[in-house]
């Protein structure tokens, strides 16, 4: 299932995914980078340990690739390609984070 609409918000370090099934999904550009699928970052995790991301870290470029996003961030990390299924499967920063829970779910710029 491919999102309806994708927005990005450098300012507050979300992704926004608009679902077919009426979900808003945003999602923490650290913690993306923290979940990338690259086989690198896999190797990390499935070694037990925890890629370090400074929490500044911001998405600077989505690319669609049909099945997904590439996603590149400001430290220059651009290996990984996010399914629309992984995508999905994560957690939202309003489900996931209380303290977030009053940010607003628009976005500024938008890729189709």
């Amino acid at each position: 299932m491919n999102p309806l609409a994708v927005g990005n918000s450098q300012s507050r370090q979300q992704l926004r995914l608009n679902w077919p099934d009426g979900r808003e999904q945003l999602l923490d550009h650290a913690e993306l980078r923290r979940q990338c699928p690259c086989s690198q970052c896999r190797a990390f995790r499935l070694q037990g340990l925890t890629v370090k991301v400074d929490s500044r870290i911001r998405l600077v470029e989505l690319n669609s690739q049909g099945y997904g996003l590439q996603l590149i961030f400001s430290d220059g990390h651009e290996r990984g390609i996010y399914p629309w299924a992984y995508l999905s499967a994560l957690p939202s920063i309003l489900a996931s984070s209380p303290t977030r829970k009053n940010a607003s779910p628009r976005a500024k710029s938008h890729v189709t």
